[in-house]
């Protein structure tokens, strides 16, 4: 019988348009704009200037702090401005702008395609490596890897646990990258685990991706340690905590971090960049995303840099389909919609999902019937309708003590309400306003 997560989960239709269609590399463009915050914590501040001249994998900006991220620029050319511009959230924030001259690349970066598999640096050496690099959990999340690698005293690392799920619909980039670079994949997992210092990797792949764990288990049988855990397709088991559930059948315990289990959750495209940066001294400037739809002609899965326009790559599928109703940065399940299709791609870009107006219309609401159906799809074992109805009237408060702080925003509870809540809004909206609370608590202490 296959693992999966013990409570709650949905299983939306999976669309994966794209699945098998091999990862193409998009055209460089004439500009980019590369965004100072492009992960969780403190946005990297910029090192260089109007006029500057850098290459591709230069150091544009350092990390602002523990919790942040060294950015490199994707291109070679001439720094034009530093400035703001409007990202995918619809706000204005601070962002590299270059203009594009050829496509010359650092030195130091070694771009053969030998594999090299042999890791000969220390623990700490791996850590500074990937943090030189800017790497970052490219999952969604973001996360500063190695800040993830170095646990506090108090917690012990006992595996690793690699997330190739890509439970999200539509989405296909993390499967392809697996068909196409599962070698470079194992000796990155096999980095990741001398980096926290342990004997044992587990691979969690969605049954609805047999090519990739026939492959994926072909491949990790020369790795000591390595193992493919296939399983049962449920949304979202993508998530940390729900995975480590899959996995190893441990739960992390409310407001608790998940290395309390013992495991370092990474992304599969994270390790294929730990195999990059550290064998291949390349930092972390481009990455796989795919650009779908029902209506688009050619979905596809692209290496892109970051920085690139998304429209360009959505003119590479053929353009926006007549009835497009509504652009998605991600999945249909976590994704938001877009502002415009100008804004730059970024390290979290893991697809652009272009829904017709049929599909992106949201369904009439109607009252709630108290079916609880919001309760027994919630990953979290919360009350997705009580938190709704507290952010609604401003019971912030409350909605701490209900735990809204532990809400993944997956949106399943908004995806099984018959009575069409917009559940998901609401739950972002006081999860918000609580962090902030907390914050705000924390400092005055």
């Amino acid at each position: 019988m296959l693992k999966t997560f013990s409570i709650g989960g949905v299983h939306p239709h999976e669309n994966k348009l794209s699945a098998n269609q091999p990862i193409q590399t998009a055209a460089v463009p004439e500009k980019v704009v590369i965004m100072l915050g492009q992960h969780i914590g403190a946005p990297a501040k910029a090192v260089v200037k109007k006029g500057d001249v850098v290459k591709v994998g230069t150091v544009i900006a350092e990390a602002g702090g523990f919790v942040s991220a060294a950015i490199h620029s994707s291109v070679s050319g001439k720094v034009a401005k530093v400035d703001s511009f409007v990202d995918a959230s619809g706000y204005a924030k601070p962002a590299i702008f270059i203009d594009v001259e050829g496509d010359e690349w650092e030195e130091s970066i070694d771009r053969s395609p030998e594999l090299k598999k042999e890791c000969t640096f220390s623990p700490e050496e791996i850590v500074k490596k990937i943090a030189d690099a800017g790497i970052v959990g490219l999952g969604g999340a973001c996360f500063p890897t190695h800040v993830k690698l170095t646990p506090p005293p108090t917690a012990k690392a006992e595996c690793i646990i690699i997330n190739a799920v890509e439970c999200e619909p539509y989405l296909t980039a993390d499967h392809q990258l697996m068909l196409e670079h599962a070698e470079e994949i194992m000796v990155g997992v096999h980095i990741l685990m001398k980096a926290v210092k342990v004997n044992k990797a587990f691979i969690g792949i969605e049954n609805n991706k047999p090519d990739a764990i026939k492959l994926m288990t072909k491949v990790a049988a020369g790795y000591a340690g390595i193992s493919i855990v296939p399983l049962k397709v449920q949304y979202p088991q993508g998530g940390e905590k729900q995975l480590i559930d899959a996995v190893i059948s441990r739960q992390v315990p409310s407001g608790a971090l998940p290395i309390a289990t013992g495991a370092v959750v990474q992304n599969v495209g994270t390790a294929f960049a730990v195999y990059e940066a550290v064998q291949k001294n390349k930092p972390l400037f481009e990455r796989v995303i795919t650009v779908t739809g029902k209506s688009v002609a050619q979905p596809s899965n692209f290496m892109a840099r970051v920085g690139t326009p998304l429209q360009q790559l959505i003119d590479a599928c053929g353009g926006l389909p007549e009835d497009t109703g509504k652009v998605i940065g991600g999945g249909p399940m976590m994704g938001k919609a877009l502002v415009n299709t100008d804004v730059p791609m970024t390290k979290g870009s893991s697809g652009i999902l272009i829904m017709n107006k049929k599909e992106a219309k949201r369904g009439e609401q109607k009252s709630c019937i108290r079916c609880a159906k919001c309760v027994g799809a919630c990953p979290m074992g919360l009350e997705p309708y009580l938190l709704s109805v507290l952010a609604e009237n401003g019971n912030f408060e409350r909605m701490e003590t209900e735990r809204i702080m532990d809400c993944i925003e997956c949106g399943s509870c908004q995806f099984t309400c018959p009575a069409k809540l917009p559940l998901l809004d609401y739950c972002r909206l006081g999860k918000g306003k609580v962090g902030a609370i907390i914050r705000s608590r924390q400092a005055k202490n």
